[in-house]
């Protein structure tokens, strides 16, 4: 089977697309399929080195999206013109450029694990979460609805995300959810720490509401906070932690991955992930494997089974993250026991990649039958 995933972000780049994407990819190679990745960004030495096992199609994001999306589309028309599955992972970014692009053979699917336009809309200082912004901005609802049923099929990662659409969108294409993988771990009772250490994971971008929790640190003085990632709100993050005179208190990092990541979520007290709405919060997932605490805003994907041991909270303000805090270092040790329990629920990338596999096969029968 010839599979072609269609990625606005790709590792090196952080977010849950970019590793999803990658991961991915291994794992149906490793079934057999052909798989391409097509791509926003430039090449390096390690995705070279990939490019041995599967091929990877870089698109230069120069110049306005108009030119991104043609260029894209036509590398969709040369990769993909003779797949079965185009397996995109950006209703807009990867969406419009199928759209322009007029393939006949493959079937196109939509894999939503975040939203492209609520994003752009916080980028530019947006506060709303992702129901709000789609019930007050009625003209963007269109735009994504006419989107979504241009695709053959939906993906969703979570339950949450399948029924915000079916509310805001009737009539979609057929759909399911195929929940993310869990990574596996044996978690490990925290301590607390003096002074008290919180721990953010992830991209720099303004829907994390990162800006919200820095001013939190301030109010807070027996707090000490580290942010590990990247993204295009990191000079921001800088000029703010500076601003506030936090800089004894607020460590920034670059993204970090494997032990050193294990390292962080052993010497850290609690993990933070204030975001306006945080649709499949993977790091959540990691810091929860490893038993340390997760304080998250309420406005989240994870099943109840997932979301087992962590504290959910109202999140939108400095003030609600401070109240938060104060309450977690409260009750620590209580809620560090229940974040050292086991998950009741696991699910390896094997079981993820087969059910994905399973879709594959069915809608390209379907496709034969026809």
């Amino acid at each position: 089977m010839k599979i072609v995933l269609a990625t606005g972000i790709y590792p090196p780049e952080i977010g849950g697309p970019a590793t999803y994407a990658r991961n991915l990819a291994e794992k149906l190679k490793e079934r057999g399929g052909e798989v391409t990745v097509i791509a926003y960004g430039s090449e390096s030495g390690i995705q070279n080195s990939e490019n041995r096992k599967w091929q990877v199609v870089w698109i230069s994001r120069r110049g306005g999206p108009i030119a991104r999306w043609n260029r894209y589309a036509k590398a969709l028309q040369e990769h993909a013109k003779d797949a079965d599955i185009v397996y995109a992972f950006s209703s807009v970014s990867c969406g419009i450029p199928i759209v322009l692009a007029r393939l006949k053979k493959p079937k196109e699917i939509l894999r939503l694990g975040g939203d492209f336009l609520w994003e752009r809309y916080t980028d530019i200082g947006g506060k709303r979460s992702l129901r709000s912004f789609y019930m007050v901005y009625p003209g963007m609802k269109q735009m994504m609805r006419l989107l979504l049923r241009r695709f053959h099929f939906i993906v969703f990662s979570t339950v949450f995300q399948e029924r915000l659409c079916e509310f805001l969108h009737p009539r979609l294409p057929p759909h399911r959810v195929i929940e993310n993988a869990i990574p596996e771990g044996r978690p490990q009772l925290h301590q607390k720490h003096d002074p008290f250490r919180l721990l953010f994971l992830g991209r720099f971008v303004r829907f994390k509401n990162l800006s919200s929790l820095i001013r939190a640190v301030s109010l807070l003085p027996y707090v000490h906070l580290t942010l590990a990632g990247d993204g295009p709100a990191r000079k921001n993050i800088q000029t703010l932690v500076a601003k506030l005179g936090l800089q004894g208190r607020v460590k920034i990092l670059e993204i970090v991955a494997g032990p050193e990541k294990e390292t962080l979520l052993a010497e850290h007290d609690l993990l933070v992930l204030p975001s306006f709405t945080e649709l499949s919060p993977h790091a959540a997932i990691e810091a929860r494997v490893a038993g340390l605490p997760v304080l998250l805003t309420e406005e989240m994907g994870l099943s109840p089974a997932l979301n087992e041991g962590m504290l959910i909270k109202t999140l939108r303000t400095s003030e609600d993250i401070t109240r938060a805090v104060m309450e977690a270092e409260q009750k620590y040790g209580e809620i560090a026991q229940g974040a050292a329990r086991p998950l009741s629920q696991g699910r390896p990338w094997d079981a993820l990649v087969e059910e994905t596999m399973e879709l594959f096969r069915s809608i390209v029968s379907e496709q034969t039958k026809c």
